[in-house]
């Protein structure tokens, strides 16, 4: 949508995935395989994200940016959604959520995969946590 282009990095094992960076999204799936997937950016980024999309610049955390943040995170789920209906995955509309020091507690017993990215808006994490 954003036509940006973003690499992935290695996947890892995130033995702290509790911290989070300061604007995260996170997408609950349930069904067959249950988790979550939580979308975390630096505000720099997120200030990015959000610009690209509404075509205007954004300094602040506002509402608006937030929002704008929210809407490209709920686009990405759709079109993970078409991808795992096969899977009979349901997948909620994404929350946002703000804090430098903002944590979330995942499930217990269940790793968290991080995958990093880089992108010409700046960097970003997926991380994901599934269980069937």
């Amino acid at each position: 949508y954003l036509e940006v282009k973003c690499e992935n990095q290695a996947p890892f094992l995130n033995k702290e995935p509790s911290n989070l960076s300061e604007v995260s999204a996170i997408i609950g799936l349930a069904g067959e395989t249950a988790g979550a997937v939580v979308i975390s950016f630096d505000r720099p980024t997120a200030l990015a994200i959000a610009g690209k999309f509404a075509e205007k610049t954004f300094t602040m955390l506002s509402n608006e940016a937030l929002d704008c943040v929210g809407e490209l995170v709920n686009i990405v789920a759709g079109n993970a959604k078409r991808g795992l209906e096969e899977f009979r995955i349901l997948i909620s509309l994404p929350g946002v959520f703000v804090g430098q020091d903002a944590k979330i507690k995942w499930p217990d017993g269940i790793p968290v995969i991080t995958i990093p990215f880089t992108s010409e808006l700046g960097n970003f994490t997926v991380n994901v946590s599934l269980k069937e």
